[in-house]
């Protein structure tokens, strides 16, 4: 019999469109003759559509595994994680917990520190804190806490330039922080497993713009990725390292796309932050650093399947009572 998988997209959060391309990407590269997929579809309003998954074990006949391509908050932060645990259903990514701490990007750098991982300097401010004057000068790089695909992100290169990009990342997030600007080069490393996670061939990533920002990653298709990234081999393996140190810090399953930040042309390198549900679309790193690593596409949403069984299964062995 096929494997029912229900694959859950959109959601209420600022990367609906981002959400709705991956899933499409990912239904696309189901075998057919293993999976019959059903489409949970949710709307920018929040509304299920055609149904939701109900929060009780057993009463969702119809799904043998979710996949959820969810992006952002309400998708990737552990709230609808939590609902699938509640439902007892299997499903592909990361956990409750380790996707509430990987939103959010304070925790993560807490996290990481707390494992003696390297992080730029930052400084956490909340919504309305307009009157901030940076302590490592300019420029630096304001960002939500809890989003991701770069939404309302900004590079502030002056103080004037400072308050407006805190009230533009204050309209996606209460809690925004403020990163200490490195001028260098960006890198992207995925890391897939549960217990014993590896990590693909790296890539860096060449933005168009002053800094990867939203319209770089999805509408100017101008940014270009170098694949594998062009560094010497052991400057490599150390991506690897750190993106699986970083993957196990905050306790990821299934996946994750680690992004790092190196200052300079070679020097120091820098966790930027985990992505839990990474892109997935025709144009996404994520998958295309897997088939670099020798899993082709359709493999990858295999072993994905097979983690979530995985994991299922050793839930299940677990007790819950006494």
């Amino acid at each position: 019999m096929k494997l029912r998988v229900a694959v859950l997209y959109g959601g209420r959060s600022g990367e609906h469109e981002v959400s709705v391309r991956s899933a499409e990407s990912v239904m696309a590269a189901m075998d057919p003759e293993k999976y019959e997929i059903v489409r949970l579809f949710i709307t920018p309003e929040g509304k299920w559509e055609p149904h939701a998954i109900q929060p009780e074990p057993g009463s969702n006949p119809g799904i043998d595994v979710v996949f959820p391509v969810l992006h952002g908050t309400f998708g990737e932060d552990g709230t609808v994680q939590g609902l699938l645990e509640l439902a007892d259903l299997p499903y592909v990514g990361a956990g409750v917990m380790a996707s509430a701490v990987s939103m959010d990007k304070e925790i993560t750098k807490r996290l990481c520190l707390q494992s003696g991982l390297p992080v730029v300097d930052y400084v956490v401010l909340w919504r309305g804190d307009l009157d901030f004057e940076s302590p490592f000068g300019y420029p630096v790089f304001v960002k939500p806490a809890n989003l991701g695909s770069s939404v309302g992100i900004s590079k502030a290169r002056n103080a004037a330039e400072l308050s407006a990009a805190l009230q533009s990342a204050g309209q996606f997030d209460r809690k925004l922080l403020v990163e200490r600007g490195i001028v260098g080069r960006e890198f992207e490393c995925s890391v897939l497993g549960n217990e014993s996670p590896s990590a693909a061939v790296p890539c860096e990533v060449l933005p168009s713009r002053d800094f990867y920002d939203y319209e770089d990653k999805y509408l100017l298709n101008r940014a270009r990725t170098v694949l594998p990234a062009d560094l010497p081999p052991e400057r490599i393996e150390e991506i690897r390292r750190l993106a699986v140190a970083c993957y196990l810090a905050v306790s990821c399953e299934g996946m994750a796309r680690v992004d790092f930040l190196m200052e300079g042309a070679s020097g120091p390198l820098f966790i930027n932050e985990i992505n839990t549900i990474p892109g997935f679309t025709s144009i996404s790193m994520y998958p295309k650093m897997w088939e670099a690593a020798g899993i082709p596409y359709s493999a990858l949403i295999d072993r994905l399947i097979d983690l979530a069984l995985e994991r299922q299964a050793a839930k299940n062995a677990t007790r819950f009572s006494r």
